[in-house]
């Protein structure tokens, strides 16, 4: 499906939240389903775009603990990073965006996590070590 498409097919009043995780951006549109709820990412079905069963059950999980998995339409896109830190990116987006849906939210999401940005990136490499801690192997002779 194509992004004029997809405009076509969701428009009107939207919900909004930008999840962050590592180098991952993520930003989260939530329109209310009238039928069963749709999630596409970068302009593909979310199952086509995960490669994996367990990526997928890291998006919807905000949606499951709320209550309302198959009741949101979703355009996602996603930037930078890897798989995984692009799904903990889209999972934090939706925990946002449903919280800006419903405020009463927060007291469910809060607790399990889904609202805190994850913060940890990798740590920059140190000159005369192998890594950003490894040091080389020491001799003695």
């Amino acid at each position: 499906m194509s992004t004029q498409e997809l405009k076509n097919t969701f428009s009107g009043k939207y919900n909004f939240g930008l999840g962050k995780r590592k180098r991952s951006i993520a930003t989260v549109r939530i329109y209310k389903a009238k039928d069963k709820g749709e999630i596409f990412v970068n302009d593909q079905k979310i199952n086509d775009w995960a490669d994996y069963h367990e990526l997928v059950q890291k998006i919807v999980s905000p949606l499951e603990a709320v209550g309302m998995k198959n009741k949101f339409n979703m355009t996602i896109v996603v930037r930078g990073g890897g798989k995984n830190s692009q799904a903990e990116a889209i999972r934090h987006g939706i925990a946002r965006a449903l919280e800006d849906f419903d405020s009463s939210f927060r007291e469910t999401l809060k607790p399990l996590g889904f609202l805190s940005r994850d913060s940890r990136v990798k740590e920059r490499k140190k000159y005369g070590l192998k890594r950003a801690r490894k040091s080389p192997q020491f001799s003695k002779r």
